[in-house]
């Protein structure tokens, strides 16, 4: 009996790997059709697909600003922003990652929303697998397009045509950081005519590009 279980459960194992390392590799080439998210937003789903050559470089430095400001640095996992959040964790509530941008770039492609140690051990493999297969361009390329950027919306360009009527390829510095400022909770949170403390956060990010575009902290993304 216990044999029988270990088999299944190496069967299993093996299974989960071959899928994962199958679905990776297509994605380093394809475009994600949808993912869980998309699948179970009520609202619809309006999005389009671009090539980052086809997204301005500022929407680009307006995640690294507001998301991810050691991208082009670490293997995907910055160890002191989880070191952090596992202390805040300890205190109790709802559990915070520290995620990456590659964390949450596997998340929304692979996986689902929502916390759990379980789907953050998922979270951390495919982190793991994307890095090593698809490297940073793939990696930002394919965040720009499937990240949540409004109520149904998802994608950079799609963000961009239903906030400013044009396209995610001439987004201007306070645009994409409008838009960088709304990505935690895009649902929640204005990106035409901010005010209060989305005000002060997206001038944040703003001011923070400047680093980014000075200390070539994006460079990874255009090597």
């Amino acid at each position: 009996m216990v044999r029988a279980v270990v088999r299944f459960i190496a069967k299993a194992v093996l299974w989960f790997i071959g899928i994962s390392l199958a679905l990776v590799l297509l994605f380093k080439w394809v475009p994600v059709p949808i993912t869980a998210t998309m699948m179970i937003d009520g609202n619809g789903i309006t999005k389009d697909w671009e090539s980052l050559s086809n997204i301005d470089r500022n929407m680009v430095r307006a995640v690294i600003a507001g998301e991810d400001s050691k991208f082009c640095t670490h293997n995907g996992f910055d160890a002191e922003a989880i070191a952090k959040a596992a202390a805040r964790n300890a205190q109790g509530g709802r559990i915070r990652g520290g995620s990456t941008i590659t964390q949450q770039t596997a998340k929304n492609v692979f996986l689902w929303q929502g916390g759990g140690y379980f789907r953050k051990g998922l979270e951390a493999w495919f982190a793991f697998l994307i890095e090593k297969v698809w490297g940073k361009r793939r990696i930002m390329e394919v965040y720009l397009n499937v990240a949540e950027t409004g109520i149904g919306t998802y994608g950079a360009e799609a963000g961009a045509q239903r906030y400013f009527q044009h396209s995610a390829a001439r987004l201007t510095p306070s645009e994409a950081a409008r838009m960088a400022a709304a990505l935690p909770l895009p649902k929640k949170r204005a990106v035409v005519s901010p005010s209060g403390w989305l005000a002060r956060h997206g001038n944040t990010i703003r001011r923070r590009m400047g680093v980014v575009q000075r200390e070539g902290l994006d460079a990874c993304v255009y090597e």
